[in-house]
């Protein structure tokens, strides 16, 4: 009966299986085997030729080290405060406020719509001559800022618009994280004369580890992934003078727009290979913690 289960169990779960390995599985395969073509007939998808060149000439490339370089710049700013400001709002939501339901709507707007439709709005927004926001300095007497083509306003733009087009989802990640917190353990602290900031550096934030690890895991991938506002804000340039260019822009250069599939394979690879030692590096940061902290509890 056991083994007639576990048949009727796979069978259901073939359909899902089969387009995971068909649309994700075998194209990352494929690509990671590209990375490695350095004599390729795209037409008959005959190889003739197989070689490390590809991951070679992406050390030599200045543009590949300046995505590198942009992609971390945007990634080491914009994720802790990412989490900052979205740990902030889901304490102020969480606490006895009036239309509180009314804030976690409007903050989760922007997660769910499309970013290729916020980047047009917040192209628009920027825009020198006709921009919402020059519109608002201008009242105040300040003259007008070139935000779309000043070099050094493309970091914090990307890192404004990164912050605020995930803080939706992980106000509302926190705000679940904050609702699963014993009360008991506040009540405690104020017996004891705890303030507030007290309870929260020795309550809320210990207490919301495991969502402030998660997070952090996950802004730092999408953060990894920045793409669509890069392409929408600037007009299907990586900024000017490249400093928008990110590694997943100089991938779809590299694919799209050279014809160089072998080398954008192999630049994806590298993607992923970073991401990777990102992650793992995170979780080693979490157990070496946790370990710590159960050898303080022993002694």
């Amino acid at each position: 009966m056991k083994k007639k289960h576990q048949y009727k169990a796979w069978l259901y779960l073939l359909p899902a299986l089969l387009v995971l390995f068909v649309f994700q599985i075998y194209p990352i395969f494929k690509s990671f085997m590209m990375g490695f073509y350095t004599d390729f007939d795209y037409l008959h998808d005959v190889v003739h030729a197989w070689g490390m060149d590809n991951f070679v000439n992406l050390f030599y490339d200045e543009d590949f080290h300046l995505a590198i370089k942009n992609t971390c710049c945007l990634t080491l700013i914009a994720a802790p405060l990412s989490i900052l400001v979205s740990l902030v709002f889901a304490v102020l939501l969480n606490s006895d406020i009036r239309l509180r339901r009314v804030f976690q709507s409007i903050y989760f707007l922007p997660f769910v719509t499309s970013m290729v439709a916020v980047s047009i709005v917040w192209a628009w927004m920027l825009n020198k001559d006709y921009g919402l926001i020059n519109s608002i300095l201008k009242v105040f007497g300040i003259s007008k800022v070139a935000w779309l083509t000043n070099p050094k306003m493309t970091v914090p733009i990307l890192v404004v618009l990164s912050v605020w087009k995930g803080l939706g989802y992980r106000v509302i990640i926190f705000l679940a994280g904050l609702q699963g917190i014993d009360q008991r353990y506040y009540w405690a602290a104020r017996m004891d004369g705890a303030k507030s900031w007290s309870r929260f550096l020795n309550i809320t934030v210990p207490m919301l580890r495991p969502t402030i690890f998660f997070l952090s895991v996950t802004s730092v991938i999408d953060i990894f992934k920045t793409f669509d506002e890069v392409y929408v804000m600037y007009a299907n340039e990586p900024g000017p003078l490249k400093s928008g260019l990110t590694i997943v822009y100089y991938i779809f250069t590299k694919f799209y727009r050279h014809w160089e599939f072998a080398s954008a394979a192999a630049a994806a690879f590298v993607l992923f290979l970073i991401i990777l030692a990102i992650t793992l590096f995170q979780f080693s940061v979490v157990r070496l913690a946790r370990r710590n902290e159960e050898r303080g509890k022993k002694s």
